[in-house]
């Protein structure tokens, strides 16, 4: 069915006067409201007042002004009814073919920190909702339903499918602009629900910010569905993976991928792991994961060095793994890769050089993730019939958060080590143990039930790697609650080490590094990873 009559009313007017040009020069009769109706007329394009429309004058300060039945007649008569469009003659009401609407800025309105009850009850749009709702309802007509807009990037789309269809829209494309918009009032009401929710005053006065609870009582996640996954952590699984919308910079789920097979399940919590460690360094650095612990991880003054480093730590343990850099990957570390196994390769760039090596290694993927210091606002874990939510761990520390507790202290490489080390334990299952020197971690030991376990497990693997323990510093996630768990660690070579504090056993364990001449420091801070 030919597009005759578009109703446009948007609050994010990205490209809507070229958008409303090319409707009218396909003869589309244009209808509009407030803003969205102004700009049109003043750029000379033919627009009709959605006020003369439906002979209603905007009420209530325009809260009033699409919520008439020559409006939402207009939108949910099926073409296909006669009977419809019988009762839509009989009252003189045009069908509306196309709407273009997006939403009052409700989310934006209350992140700012001195939005008023008032501010954020005034952008909850209501007509909005209602008139997305009523033409995706009846987007699936035989003769030609309503196609529905709410992104100024699918304009193109709808162009390029009206000069195919002589004027119309596919239903390909309507059903898929219809799921759409129900997603973004879904999300839209979602947000409206969680701020009242998380209101925690009785009578907010309305001109004032009101309290928040940090935790409304109901929380809603929308997510993107980017991909289909071939299976899950096992075949028999079935998978998929979904993005926040939209996914701030610099998180994995914005990577672009360059080449090779399509992601599995696996190799995306892999590649997070990698990311999300590799991406807190300040220095050139690389990490190495395998089954979303790291295994090795260094610094370098280049990528290259980097890389040589991190692949010491454990090399047997990197093949078939995920290495990640902080830094452009250029030609001379493609080389430095030599011919070891992995599965993906991530960084924030490439140099032409580095993908033009890469491209003779077909089944890397090679991922390139945007810049940014995005986090995510809250960490989920899936649970039997709920959800466990938390922020992510993502606590600071400097050595001016740091406390000496023996009679030892650390020298200034020695507190350098110590800080390394400690970055790279939040990013290690726990229990974790993680021996460092130098800027490269020489022994890691990850996920045992026993912290002295992972202590063992760590020095075994720097003695299968060859490299000595003797000066080393180490990190645990945790306390020792024991002395022993930091007698092993002495045995094997550790001279500093960093730890949370907090066991009922504290002085008892200080007195064991007196005893051994060891450095310790508490950070006061626990970082548990499960």
């Amino acid at each position: 069915m030919t597009t005759r009559t578009a109703l446009l009313s948007v609050s994010d007017k990205t490209g809507v006067v070229d958008f409303a040009k090319a409707l009218s020069k396909r003869g589309i009769h244009l209808l509009s409201t407030g803003g969205t109706a102004r700009l049109l007329a003043q750029a000379g394009i033919p627009v009709t007042e959605v006020a003369d429309h439906t002979g209603s004058p905007e009420i209530l300060d325009g809260r009033v002004k699409t919520l008439h039945p020559r409006v939402h007649g207009g939108l949910l008569a099926r073409r296909d009814d006669p009977a419809h469009m019988n009762t839509l003659q009989a009252h003189e009401i045009a069908p509306i073919d196309l709407l273009v609407v997006n939403l009052y800025p409700f989310r934006e309105t209350i992140a700012k920190p001195d939005c008023s009850l008032a501010d954020a009850i005034e952008n909850v749009d209501i007509g909005g909702p209602a008139m997305l709702r009523a033409a995706a309802k009846n987007h699936g007509s035989r003769n030609g339903g309503v196609t529905v807009v709410i992104d100024p990037t699918d304009y193109d789309r709808i162009l390029g499918d009206m000069d195919k269809m002589d004027g119309g829209v596919s239903y390909g494309l309507r059903l898929e602009l219809a799921a759409k918009a129900y997603a973004h009032t879904a999300a839209y009401d979602g947000a409206v629900a969680d701020y009242l929710s998380s209101l925690s005053e009785p009578e907010p006065e309305p001109t004032q910010p009101p309290q928040r609870d940090v935790w409304p009582t109901t929380l809603t996640l929308q997510l993107a569905r980017q991909q289909i996954l071939r299976y899950g952590e096992n075949p028999h699984q079935r998978a998929a993976f979904y993005v926040d919308q939209p996914v701030a910079a610099g998180l994995l789920g914005s990577y672009h991928q360059h080449q090779g097979k399509e992601l599995s399940y696996n190799n995306i919590a892999d590649a997070d792991a990698a990311w999300e460690c590799v991406r807190h360094f300040d220095e050139p650095a690389c990490v190495i994961v395998k089954h979303a612990n790291p295994c090795g991880v260094a610094l370098g003054t280049n990528t290259t060095e980097a890389y040589e480093q991190a692949f010491r730590t454990d090399p047997t343990s990197a093949f078939g793994g995920i290495i990640a850099f902080n830094r452009r990957v250029d030609g001379k570390t493609v080389t430095a890769l030599g011919q070891q196994f992995l599965e993906v390769l991530l960084a924030p760039a490439y140099t032409d050089e580095a993908l033009a090596a890469l491209a003779e290694r077909k089944n890397v993927r090679v991922l390139q993730i945007s810049p940014g210091s995005g986090a995510n606002p809250v960490d989920v874990k899936r649970v039997g019939g709920g959800w466990l939510v938390q922020d992510p761990d993502l606590q600071p520390l400097t050595v001016a958060d740091l406390n000496v507790v023996t009679t030892v202290q650390p020298s200034e490489q020695q507190m350098n080590d110590l800080l390394f080390a400690w970055k790279v334990a939040q990013y290690v299952k726990s229990n974790a143990i993680v021996f460092t020197g130098g800027g490269m971690t020489l022994g890691i030991g990850a996920g045992q039930m026993s912290r002295l376990d992972s202590a063992r497990i760590a020095s075994i693997k720097a003695e299968h790697a060859g490299l000595s323990l003797a000066g080393s510093a180490v990190a645990s996630d945790a306390f020792f609650p024991f002395r022993d768990g930091l007698d092993v660690v002495a045995e094997a070579g550790a001279t500093c080490i960093i730890q949370p504090g907090g066991s009922i056993r504290d002085d008892e364990v200080i007195a064991a590094a007196n005893e051994r001449d060891i450095a310790m420091v508490f950070t006061g801070v626990r970082h548990f990873r499960h």
